[in-house]
């Protein structure tokens, strides 16, 4: 995400998100599981999309509650297309996991107790206002049986589709 709004996902993260699972900086997943052996053709991939897509708008409607954490709801129909494109690329890869309809969104605490969580949910949503910001990259990562190792990251750089020219996404001042 572009740097205000990965900021601000980042303090959401550092407050509510159990600290000894907190190994990662706020994101959204497209995918959870793709083969380690393929990991140069998953890059390959990954550089040819975004050098021909421009960076996604995203807005952010309003909150999910998960059960035992919260997260950020995520529209964008540029990223829905470019989770789309991949998911066909890879479909053989896919496990059940993967094969299901995505629902993009930023998690921000998870893993806690179902009151502890409907607590945050309903005191963020009583004062959340929605949104937007533009996506910057697509990152690669390496499960190593503990925290996470990044594996690349892919900066989106296309020309900006017709609809998106002279429109980005930006979040409001303050």
């Amino acid at each position: 995400m572009e740097p205000a709004a990965q900021a601000r996902f980042d303090a959401l993260r550092a407050a509510h998100f159990p600290p000894e699972r907190n190994f990662l900086t706020a994101h959204l997943t497209l995918f959870h599981a793709l083969p380690g052996e393929e990991e140069s053709t998953v890059a390959e991939t990954l550089r040819s999309l975004v050098a021909r897509t421009a960076p996604p708008a995203l807005r952010f409607p309003s909150l999910r509650f998960l059960g035992r954490g919260v997260a950020v709801e995520v529209e964008s129909p540029a990223l829905l297309a470019v989770r789309a494109e991949l998911a066909a690329a890879w479909q053989g890869w896919l496990g059940a996991q993967d094969r299901q309809k995505w629902r993009p969104h930023v998690t921000i605490q998870n893993k806690v107790a179902p009151e502890t969580a409907r607590a945050l949910h309903a005191r963020l949503a009583a004062e959340w206002v929605p949104f937007a910001a533009a996506g910057a990259s697509l990152g690669l990562w390496r499960y190593r049986g503990g925290p996470w190792e990044a594996a690349g990251a892919f900066p989106f750089t296309g020309p900006p589709a017709a609809a998106d020219a002279g429109a980005p996404a930006r979040l409001p001042a303050g």
